[in-house]
């Protein structure tokens, strides 16, 4: 599917009922991410706010005077935890226009959008002038991009030199077989998933170095068993907002990714890069 064609069809994605009401339920409202979780039982909204506290923990000191781009911000729960956390600006860039407006009335619930920017657009190429953030934030959103090369490009310009990108993504294993992940691939219209390794070749070919990499695969199998947990718990709840067509296809992806991790084929983890 061509890039632009690509770009339409995940916003209508996330634009739709079906989907938002599915992931505002399920995940509680703030992210659309793979949590961390310390037990299998543990809820995703628990574990969903770990990850961000441990990608926050990795990086150098944030203050007031940080400009940090939220890339593909969904609800925009990582943006407000660090607002709330260390006082600096965040800029939030989405696709989604209901995903932003959800993210709008809640920051202003909590009294932050003094501090947060919410805008619809596609960080394939993003309207901010060149080398104009300390920190770039984004959470498994890269894999819906079709010219990765691209979005890296868009990071390596707008990030200050020094600057640090900092990243989650459900990937493809470095050894995994062709073929094997098209379930996958198809449910979400692409020819590939990331990889570790691809992603340490599009740093190096932009002048970003690898400060950290942890590659966190069981929590992928465990977050997506969870959701599926979640749907089952919540159907009845779900199918009066959800159609049930959406429902089952959810079902289904959800086990291609289980099955998927569980054979080693699929990774999850936190990259971290700095702009040299």
């Amino acid at each position: 599917m061509a890039s632009q064609d690509l770009v339409k069809t995940t916003k209508d994605y996330y634009d739709s009922t079906d989907a938002d009401e599915f992931y505002y339920r399920v995940w509680g409202g703030e992210d659309i991410h793979i949590g961390i979780y310390e037990s299998p039982d543990e809820d995703i909204f628990t574990a969903s706010a770990r990850t961000v506290k441990k990608m926050t923990s990795l990086l150098p000191a944030i203050d007031e005077n940080t400009k940090v781009l939220d890339m593909g911000s969904g609800y925009g729960g990582s943006a407000r935890y660090l607002v709330s956390q260390f006082g600096c600006h965040v800029t939030c860039i989405n696709l989604s226009d209901t995903e932003n407006e959800r993210n709008k009335v809640r920051t202003k619930e909590k009294g932050l959008e003094e501090y947060i920017d919410i805008h619809s657009d596609n960080f394939e190429k993003m309207p901010y002038d060149d080398e104009s953030f300390d920190l770039i934030w984004m959470q498994d959103a890269i894999l819906h991009s079709g010219n990765k090369e691209q979005v890296f490009k868009e990071i390596q310009r707008v990030l200050k030199p020094g600057g640090h990108f900092i990243f989650t993504d459900p990937m493809q294993s470095d050894d995994c077989p062709d073929g094997v992940l098209e379930p996958i691939l198809k449910r979400i219209h692409l020819g590939e998933l990331g990889s570790v390794k691809r992603y340490r070749q599009l740093a190096a070919a932009n002048n970003l170095e690898a400060v950290n990499i942890l590659e966190m695969p069981d929590q992928l199998r465990q977050h997506y068993t969870n959701v599926l947990k979640g749907l089952n718990n919540q159907r009845e709840e779900l199918t009066e907002v959800c159609s049930e067509t959406y429902l089952e296809n959810m079902e289904s992806g959800l086990n291609h990714w289980i099955e998927g991790a569980k054979k080693g084929y699929l990774n999850w983890g936190i990259i971290h890069l700095r702009k040299k």
